[in-house]
């Protein structure tokens, strides 16, 4: 299904994302991009996602002599509020008590590029998520784990905790656990055909 004798290169060190790249047999190195995840408030969160993913798989590409790479951002927005990865603990618990008994959106942009030519394709999806309502408890227990630290919103819906979050989803669960894997694979074969 995935072509073998490409060389691909995943532009994060996300292990969700590259799990899930190994669950469609894809074989690939990992280099860090080192771009600033740096929200533009001036657009949407669509646009800021794509425009992450390409920047961080440009920043890979320009730095490799062949291949294509993947490039991949993930933002959680409440109501026209963008929540990216806390930075601090209290900031985790912040956002989980605004995520808490509500419906929020976590977009995900791919960028993938060819490093040779340059040539690139951009996209993402979008998925409803319905938070249940969480108790002080509850959060300050998830926070003290160190998991919520590392991703867009507090929370991975793959972790043991984020699963009992999450009510329900309307939408892509790649999306929400970072990589929306039936779009990128669509995408990637028609990139690659047309090369």
């Amino acid at each position: 299904m995935i072509d073998k004798k490409r060389k691909f290169i995943l532009a994060s060190r996300s292990p969700r994302r590259a799990h899930l790249l190994h669950q469609i047999g894809m074989k690939f190195s990992i280099q860090e991009s080192n771009v600033d995840e740096i929200i533009d408030t001036t657009k949407t969160p669509a646009e800021n996602v794509m425009s992450l993913s390409l920047q961080k798989a440009l920043a890979v590409a320009s730095r490799a002599a062949s291949g294509i790479v993947i490039g991949s951002d993930t933002i959680v927005v409440l109501q026209k509020q963008i929540l990216g990865k806390p930075e601090t603990r209290r900031e985790a618990a912040m956002m989980l008590h605004k995520l808490s008994g509500r419906t929020h959106t976590v977009f995900t942009g791919f960028a993938i590029v060819d490093a040779q030519s340059k040539r690139s394709l951009i996209d993402y999806e979008k998925t409803k998520v319905t938070f249940r309502a969480l108790s002080n408890k509850e959060i300050q227990e998830y926070v003290r784990s160190g998991s919520p630290l590392d991703k867009a919103g507090a929370y991975g819906i793959q972790d043991d905790y984020g699963a009992v979050f999450v009510q329900r989803i309307d939408g892509c669960y790649y999306t929400v656990v970072g990589f929306p894997l039936t779009k990128f694979y669509i995408a990637l074969q028609k990139f690659l055909q047309s090369s």
